[in-house]
């Protein structure tokens, strides 16, 4: 674990920029930035598309380590250039921006108000891999669609065991439980999570270091418990399908946590602008985004 690294992130002085849709969510990511479907051909292509995308928004001169503490990136991100040097040493190394790469493999089937995670059968090559790309951590998803406990235990336990397997490579990994905002009973289903959590922290190694990624809150401060942990770096909060203006407002209620936004971080954002408007509507974005995060009321 990279020491300069860590520190950063435990300054919580900023928010994480998520720039890991997958094969499943590039097209609409795509479509959102101005690229139809209709202008590639092949999933090369369209990887080739949301790298260019992804390379103009690591390279803007607004997108830098004095408001991004770190960058979520996807499997195929990792693995190509920016500007000829790979991609993770490149955020770090001209914009020190911290680099993580998201590791789940999609979503199964609901069950009992849960989606867990597809079984991650590459995991120990995917982390060799992230070692050699000089990752700090890793990312995975799962989805809470309603408060049924049992599904919700069923998710953190799961949560937890990769993550077990994670650290002792040596990553520090970022668990994402995360609940749905339409979920029609969103703040109980909330509070199971937070019980489920926290019972999971307190049994974790006094060395232990792990990071959350969580839907932002009905009651602000629900999670403070959790971020105060010296286990806990920084508390993510996810958009979760709000607006950037929504979110922001928000997250702005709660001073546990700093955002890791992905589509609204991106939003106003298109291939068609020029440099000049590219670079103005990121600026903007980040500053509303890094106001949210450390400005708290």
């Amino acid at each position: 674990m990279d020491k300069t690294q860590l520190a950063k992130i435990q300054s919580g002085q900023g928010f994480f920029a998520a720039l890991d849709q997958s094969a499943g969510s590039t097209p609409k990511a795509l479509s959102h930035y101005g690229i139809a479907e209709s202008r590639y051909h092949s999933e090369d292509e369209m990887f080739g598309l949301i790298h260019a995308m992804r390379t103009r928004v690591v390279t803007s001169p607004a997108f830098d380590g004095s408001r991004i503490l770190g960058a979520i990136l996807f499997e195929q991100t990792m693995e190509r250039d920016v500007l000829g040097v790979p991609t993770a040493q490149y955020l770090w190394a001209e914009k020190e921006v911290v680099p993580f790469l998201k590791i789940d493999k999609g979503l199964a089937a609901e069950q009992s108000g849960v989606q867990l995670m597809k079984p991650i059968d590459t995991l120990d090559e995917l982390l060799g891999r992230a070692n050699q790309h000089r990752m700090f951590g890793t990312k995975m998803r799962s989805v809470i669609n309603d408060a049924d406990k049992g599904g919700v235990n069923a998710i953190v336990d799961q949560q937890f065991e990769y993550g077990a397997t994670i650290s002792a490579a040596g990553l520090v990994p970022i668990l994402e439980p995360e609940v749905s905002i339409g979920s029609p009973h969103k703040e109980e289903a909330e509070s199971l999570l937070h019980d489920a959590l926290h019972a999971h922290i307190y049994a974790l190694p006094e060395h232990a270091v792990i990071m959350l990624k969580l839907t932002i809150p009905a009651r602000p401060g629900l999670y403070a418990d959790l971020a105060a942990d010296p286990r806990v770096l920084p508390v993510l909060a996810l958009s979760g399908g709000y607006s950037r203006d929504e979110a922001c407002e928000l997250l702005a209620r709660d001073p546990s946590m700093i955002a890791s936004f992905s589509r609204a971080l991106l939003e106003g954002l298109s291939d068609g602008q020029s440099d000049e408007q590219f670079n103005a509507r990121l600026d903007a974005s980040i500053a509303q985004i890094f106001q949210a995060s450390v400005n708290k009321r």
